[in-house]
């Protein structure tokens, strides 16, 4: 296991769309959708639209195969392979929900590549309806930041999970993302840690006119062929750097030991001078 922590986005960085505007689109519900969209929070709009589409004989089979078919570019699959098998500790961090997040990683064969998903509670209530709720209350608390939705702030996700870091595992985060909600996880990033924005997205944007704030390095990319070589050479290079140093401390000590025996056995016996 290496000491590389890659966090994905979903929407627009493991898939190529909105999951939200998919499935309404799917399913034929974007009108009702616009008229929401100015009345409410966008998670509180979508748990609306669920039950809509509940009433309107929509099922959660049909939820399923829409999102089955969701639009991804085809190296993003190899390269969360490629990833895991180096040893990368892969997680999501998103603002989409879990019934959509875990059906299409099911789907695709990479759940299990993923330790952990960060994102909206979405389940399927006793009606046989999908509720989708906010990761952070915010009816009880607000998460007071301001830079992101009242649902979810991802740089507290961030922060959650650089705090179980132990001091030595000296651990480096990759994180991938598009949206202006990722803006402020970027800047939870530390020096040595890297930063992959999609290119001409929000996220992107928002880093080149606020760079001085990023301490990670920035690696930009375009889409999934693009991020499959950024990502993999990252991870590569970070992990010959690993292998170099862990080399060169060992060849110190080893030196070290030699030189303590060789230093021992060149010095002159004692000699001893009867009085």
């Amino acid at each position: 296991m290496s000491n590389i922590v890659v966090v994905f986005d979903f929407d627009k960085t493991i898939i190529d769309i909105d999951s939200d505007n998919w499935v309404v689109d799917e399913l034929g519900a974007t009108e009702l959708f616009n008229q929401l969209l100015p009345t409410m929070p966008w998670n509180s709009v979508m748990d609306k639209m669920m039950n809509e589409l509940h009433l309107q004989g929509k099922t959660i089979e049909d939820l399923e195969q829409v999102l089955n078919r969701v639009p991804i570019h085809p190296r993003i699959v190899p390269a969360i392979k490629a990833a895991h098998a180096l040893g990368c500790d892969l997680r999501v961090v998103s603002d989409a929900n879990t019934f959509y997040i875990e059906t299409v990683l099911r789907h695709l064969g990479v759940r299990e590549c993923f330790s952990e998903i960060n994102t909206n509670p979405g389940f399927v209530d006793d009606e046989g309806k999908l509720r989708i709720l906010p990761y952070h209350d915010f009816n009880k608390a607000t998460h007071g930041c301001t830079l992101c939705p009242p649902n979810m702030c991802k740089g507290k996700v961030i922060e959650r999970i650089q705090s179980t870091f132990a001091t030595e595992d000296k651990k480096k985060i990759i994180y991938l993302g598009d949206g202006a909600g990722d803006f402020c996880p970027s800047l939870k990033l530390v020096d040595g840690d890297f930063m992959m924005p999609r290119k001409d997205f929000p996220v992107w944007e928002l880093i080149c006119n606020n760079r001085n704030l990023v301490k990670a390095e920035i690696h930009e990319w375009t889409d999934g062929e693009d991020l499959e070589q950024v990502l993999l050479g990252l991870i590569a290079s970070i992990i010959s750097a690993e292998d170099t140093k862990n080399s060169v401390e060992n060849s110190s000590q080893l030196f070290d030991c030699k030189f303590r025996t060789i230093a021992l056995e060149a010095f002159p016996k004692p000699l001893y001078v009867p009085h």
